[in-house]
């Protein structure tokens, strides 16, 4: 038997440890080894056994969970999720966080909410066991695990939302534009590559696996730092040259096109890839309305979204790029598309950038 993910749970809220240490032990990989309801009860039982992942509130009594995580990330690196109830003004201090070393966020389960609880306890064991893959400065990290047998009976894929491209790819006509997505890791590789970028670079569309209300937030703070306009996408937004659409939390975002011009449709749905926003979703609408005129990029994350998409986006004549082992958090998702043969090259992440500034010189 493979050895389980250890998890800490930090939390005030003693339902919310009830509730996520329930949901966290329903997953056969991972183990809540301890439970703490401020930081000072947790630094006493990391003495005594270190955890691989610990979920860690933001607003907590005698240590708030940023100074905490910055205490933790100077002293013993490990591998840290934050809980919040992500409110638009707690978002801001998220992003502290991931800045401070946190590798992802989930949201605080509603207690009480049956259908929702469902649905969000896939993506919270899913986000913990991504975590324990995560490299971290001076830490060993455990071995890859199999997918847990306790997982979805059925795993969608992006039929659930559009059906897969047909036909010959269309020709270079229009406008080019770049397709990104990521996950684990993805936030801060995201602003690097972001901030290396022009103002007058090619448009972009960005899945980035996050909770609702989280993107805003995020799409402000990169705004903010570079030089190309980035904002949330909102449905109907048009794809423009030096301008960046971010897929918004619990929404899919497909590229569409009507005549020369693109835009984005931001839907419900259900999860694909068992995420939504999904990758895959992106990708293939990219494949579809796009094809050579489109460029897909995949980059640090755990799981295998957006591997078949990116496949279907290098048959439709898209140049496709991966961000390499070296600089990835987690390689998961530029792993699985590489071994599909969906990639044609692989980088390093400070060389993303000038790939797609390459590539626009051919247009």
């Amino acid at each position: 038997m493979p050895k389980k993910i250890r998890v800490l749970i930090i939390d005030d809220s003693a339902s919310v440890r009830q509730t996520l240490a329930a949901l966290l032990s329903d997953d056969p990989e991972l183990e809540v080894m301890g439970v703490a309801n401020d930081p000072f009860m947790a630094a006493r039982r990391i003495q005594e056994e270190v955890p691989d992942v610990i979920t860690l509130d933001v607003e907590m009594p005698r240590m708030d969970g940023i100074t905490f995580l910055r205490k933790l990330m100077s002293q013993r690196p490990i591998p840290v999720v934050m809980c919040s109830s992500l409110t638009e003004a707690g978002s801001e201090t998220l992003l502290q966080a991931l800045e401070a070393g946190a590798v992802d966020i989930i949201q605080k389960p509603r207690i009480g909410a049956a259908d929702y609880l469902a649905e969000e306890a896939m993506r919270i064991r899913e986000v913990v066991r991504s975590a324990s893959h995560a490299k971290m400065p001076n830490v060993r990290r455990t071995e890859a695990r199999s997918a847990s047998a306790s997982g979805p009976a059925k795993k969608l894929t992006a039929d659930a939302m559009l059906p897969p491209p047909t036909g010959r790819a269309m020709a270079k006509t229009t406008e080019m534009v770049v397709c990104v997505g990521a996950s684990t890791g993805g936030t801060e590789a995201l602003r690097e590559m972001l901030e290396a970028l022009p103002a007058n670079a090619p448009g972009m569309v960005i899945v980035q696996h996050m909770p609702e209300k989280f993107t805003a937030a995020f799409a402000k703070r990169l705004n903010s730092l570079c030089e190309v306009e980035v904002k949330e996408a909102t449905d109907g937004d048009p794809v423009l040259r030096g301008h960046v659409l971010i897929a918004p939390g619990d929404n899919h975002m497909l590229l569409e096109r009507q005549g020369a011009r693109y835009h984005v449709a931001v839907k419900k749905g259900p999860l694909v890839s068992r995420h939504r926003p999904s990758v895959d979703v992106l990708f293939r609408s990219a494949a579809r309305a796009a094809g050579s005129n489109a460029m897909g990029i995949i980059m640090t994350g755990m799981g295998d979204d957006g591997a078949r998409g990116m496949f279907e986006m290098k048959q439709a004549g898209a140049y496709t790029v991966a961000q390499d082992e070296a600089t990835s958090v987690v390689f998961g998702m530029p792993k699985e598309a590489i071994a599909r043969g969906g990639v044609d090259r692989v980088v390093p992440l400070e060389q993303i950038a000038r790939e797609i500034l390459m590539a626009q010189q051919k247009f």
